[in-house]
């Protein structure tokens, strides 16, 4: 587990302190045990139309918004992005799949954490590079009065999406609160970049196939291996 301080990040950044008011929350494999059905659903849809592709590249592209992973894929193997007709039947493929593998799994010990952060009067927002309806119906499900629909970034709303810090900006918008008055909980590289690039502290749980280097060179402040280690240290945190 790396560890860097609240008050070295407050330093780093020059900020004037760190004051938490709101924790950000992406989706998948942080409150969804979902990545495995996406990873998955994707190596699926790109292998269908030709594509090397992999899982352990799947967890690398996570949370980028479907169009960017589609072009991505596109630009390395023809040099060029797909067409929105190919970016519409892939994505179309890639959701069927995943609906047919799925299984709603909330993760181990977010809702006691959801609920801990509740309890303090802190802001929760959610920001996902994710439109996928299935699961975003079962946030109020699963994490009943926790997650507000005006307090949600989603593929929906974002021209760029993960890496791209505009995500996370976003949600300090939504929010109406300051970079240092903000945390992080993300579990993929890309979601990291975006939160480290919008200046926010980052938590970062493993619950992938991903080293935990991967993790640290992204930016990630702390790297834990899930959320039940987050929940235990929380109050030690912050």
């Amino acid at each position: 587990m790396t560890l860097q301080p609240v008050n070295d990040f407050v330093q780093q950044h020059s900020y004037p302190e760190f004051s938490l008011k709101a924790v950000f929350f992406d989706m998948d494999g942080v409150l969804f045990d979902s990545m495995p059905a996406h990873a998955e659903a994707w190596v699926r849809a790109i292998r269908n139309i030709g594509m090397p592709f992999t899982h352990y590249e799947a967890y690398m592209h996570e949370g980028r918004t479907g169009s960017g992973t589609i072009n991505g894929i596109f630009q390395r193997e023809l040099g060029r992005n797909a067409t929105k007709e190919e970016l519409d039947a892939i994505y179309q493929h890639k959701s069927e799949e995943f609906r047919d593998l799925s299984e709603t799994i909330p993760m181990p010990f977010a809702d006691n954490l959801l609920n801990k952060i509740k309890a303090k009067g802190l802001d929760i927002v959610l920001v996902t590079g994710s439109g996928q309806a299935s699961l975003l119906d079962n946030l109020e499900v699963y994490y009943p009065g926790i997650f507000r629909q005006d307090k949600m970034v989603t593929a929906f709303d974002v021209k760029y999406g993960k890496p791209n810090p505009e995500p996370y900006l976003m949600g300090l918008q939504k929010a109406g609160v300051k970079p240092w008055e903000a945390v992080v909980v993300e579990n993929a590289p890309l979601g990291v970049e975006s939160a480290k690039g919008a200046g926010i502290f980052t938590i970062a749980i493993n619950t992938g196939i991903l080293e935990d280097d991967v993790l640290i060179d992204a930016g990630a402040n702390i790297v834990l291996p899930g959320m039940e280690e987050l929940f235990n240290q929380w109050d030690n945190l912050f």
